[in-house]
């Protein structure tokens, strides 16, 4: 499901651009801060409804502006999404989206109708961040895999933020059981939906690893409490915890992909470029299985290529990703670049604006 066309209004330092994009290789080019990386991510909100480089859609709005809008349509969804300046009750920036004229309860639905990956020079945080990114990475194909993963997701998500507000707020017992019934209700198909593909995804994974980095760490998904134990007998025995803490510290949110070498954790023992590597890995096994498995090939955006990569190793990752036959969208300072081969389409960003080439 590729990108046909792209509009976007007041993105970054872009003040509106429409693109056709091909169904193949789109290089964006321009010099460092003319607004390269701006396209990118207005592709990325249309299929996750947040940028891949800030937690704050508000930052996304051009200065002296209230709103974005950006839209895509594909041969099957016509997309839309909106950032509003000071749109919640908390002063922040509201998202609402629309897929074929309809609004989407969840911003997570996107990833139904356009989905899209992407690589960018700060990949290697999947594997020396917080937990938080590996779970994205995995529940972004978890929710192609298993149609009713989206709805557990949601589900829990909701019954998390009522359980926390009613452990700050001091409530009775029998209120936080019934956030737990609901929490073990959602929780429990999620996190075997997630084990389950994770133990599809390894094999792929491992083999990724291989070719990219010529070796492989020690990977255990850990499920986010101790699992001889149900989630529900989990929850019960953390609850003075909680209670002192007014917070829930078991459960999927708290699931985690553990990366080991020997002993100690693989962050503190690969150098940036190897975890850079890894990450690479993850990714493009994730690409790989989708495409087998469901004959799914995402849009993948791809910003700065070349960064920390020797010649070799960056020969091997081009080779996979050529291998994919997937839409890419490569941002390059030059528009002669043939890092990937000859492109379908090369654009040029500058001064707010975006030209075809």
């Amino acid at each position: 499901m590729p990108l046909a066309e792209l509009l976007v209004e007041d993105v970054r330092c872009i003040e509106r651009t429409e693109l056709a994009l091909h169904p193949g290789l789109n290089l964006v080019s321009g010099a460092n801060g003319a607004g390269k990386t701006s396209v990118l991510e207005a592709i990325f909100l249309l299929g996750r409804g947040r940028s891949f480089r800030t937690r704050s859609s508000e930052r996304l709005i051009r200065q002296g502006r209230d709103r974005l809008i950006v839209f895509g349509r594909s041969d099957r969804h016509a997309i839309g999404v909106e950032v509003q300046r000071g749109g919640t009750s908390q002063g922040g920036a509201a998202t609402r989206a629309k897929v074929n004229g309809a609004f989407l309860p969840t911003l997570a639905e996107l990833t139904q109708s356009f989905p899209v990956q992407v690589i960018d020079p700060e990949v290697q945080h999947l594997v020396d961040g917080g937990a938080t990114s590996r779970r994205r990475w995995l529940d972004w194909s978890v929710f192609h895999v298993e149609p009713g993963f989206g709805e557990h997701w949601a589900r829990y998500a909701r019954a998390l933020k009522q359980r926390n507000a009613a452990l700050r707020a001091g409530a009775a017992r029998e209120a936080l059981d019934a956030w737990n019934r609901e929490l073990v209700a959602a929780g429990t198909p999620m996190a075997e939906a997630r084990a389950a593909h994770y133990a599809e995804l390894e094999t792929v994974w491992v083999a990724a690893q291989e070719a990219l980095l010529g070796f492989t760490v020690s990977a255990t998904w850990a499920a986010g409490w101790d699992r001889e134990r149900s989630l529900g007998e989990a929850l019960d025995a953390a609850m003075d915890h909680d209670v002192s803490r007014g917070t829930t510290s078991v459960g999927p949110h708290r699931a985690d992909l553990r990366l080991r070498i020997g002993h100690r954790a693989a962050r503190d023992v690969l150098s940036r470029g190897q975890q850079k590597l890894l990450a690479l890995s993850m990714v493009l096994a994730q690409l790989e299985l989708l495409q087998k498995t469901l004959r799914i090939r995402p849009t993948l955006l791809i910003d700065d290529p070349a960064a920390e990569l020797d010649n070799f190793r960056l020969g091997i990752v081009i080779d996979r990703i050529r291998a994919l036959e997937t839409q890419l969208v490569v941002t390059t300072l030059s528009p002669d670049t043939s890092l990937f081969g000859r492109p379908d389409r090369v654009f040029q960003v500058g001064q707010g604006r975006v030209q075809t080439l």
